[in-house]
């Protein structure tokens, strides 16, 4: 499958001047060994000031979310793989949910049950360190803050998921579920239709690295996967068009360096 993924240097000056802006999930695609690239920090400031809307798209909860739509060159921000979306309108921070505050509490309740069914089953798991900050989903840790689990224990983790009727995605650090029918793309098209922004696929760039940006890398033609990608290749029912040299942020920042290049 690594073979499909083509060079940065393939993007053509048409596909990039089409750009209306950039998608980029952060966990292992703006940072690298759980710290932010500052390459790719400032490549998100750098594809701002050239004119693209810039928005990460992640599976960080949304206590994350309201730090990141404030302080980030970033127009907005999707997370919790979708669930909801954060931006800033005339100073103010803006939240909105794929769900109402009813129905998110309910799910949460569901969710009880799946968190007690995984750390009794699937020995070495743990919540994530962020979940007190989480409206929507629940997270699992398998190497942020544990010692790296078999993808065998990550395959029981989603198996616990899917036995209890949730959806699950997995990432580069945790297993996310939730209940309901959203996923990062539906985030994305989401804030789109608050921005005024056009959603089309051909006139946005995305880079992830994981299976849980299997939507994003199916619906794109311009879409990147970091060198780091290639571990999770095997989970990704559509690979990404393209693939950079560098890992993580550096990845990101080779993107951003590219379009700006071909864009002039």
């Amino acid at each position: 499958m690594k073979a499909r993924l083509r060079p940065l240097s393939e993007i053509s000056a048409v596909q990039a001047a089409g750009l209306v802006g950039v998608l980029t999930d952060i966990d292992d695609t703006l940072t690298l060994h759980g710290r932010i690239v500052p390459a790719a920090f400032d490549a998100l400031a750098r594809a701002k000031a050239a004119g693209l809307a810039v928005i990460p798209v992640t599976g960080r909860p949304a206590g994350w979310c309201d730090h990141f739509a404030r302080m980030w060159p970033c127009d907005g921000v999707v997370g919790e793989n979708g669930g909801l979306w954060f931006y800033m309108s005339a100073g103010r921070l803006v939240r909105a949910f794929s769900q109402d505050e009813r129905v998110r509490a309910e799910n949460r309740d569901r969710l009880l049950a799946i968190r007690e069914a995984v750390l009794r089953e699937v020995p070495g798991t743990a919540l994530a360190s962020d979940q007190p900050y989480r409206e929507l989903d629940l997270a699992i840790d398998f190497c942020e803050d544990v010692r790296p689990l078999p993808d065998a224990d990550i395959d029981r983790i989603v198996a616990i998921f899917e036995r209890f009727g949730a959806t699950c995605k997995v990432s580069s650090i945790h297993v996310n579920g939730w209940f309901g029918a959203f996923d990062k793309l539906a985030g994305f098209q989401g804030l789109c239709a608050d921005l005024g922004l056009n959603p089309s696929p051909e006139r946005w760039a995305y880079a992830g690295d994981s299976a849980n940006d299997a939507p994003m890398f199916a619906h794109f033609p311009l879409s990147m996967g970091v060198a780091n990608v290639d571990r999770w290749l095997p989970r990704i029912p559509v690979a990404p068009a393209f693939r950079s040299e560098g890992e993580g942020g550096y990845g990101f920042a080779e993107l951003v360096d590219r379009l700006l290049a071909m864009r002039g």
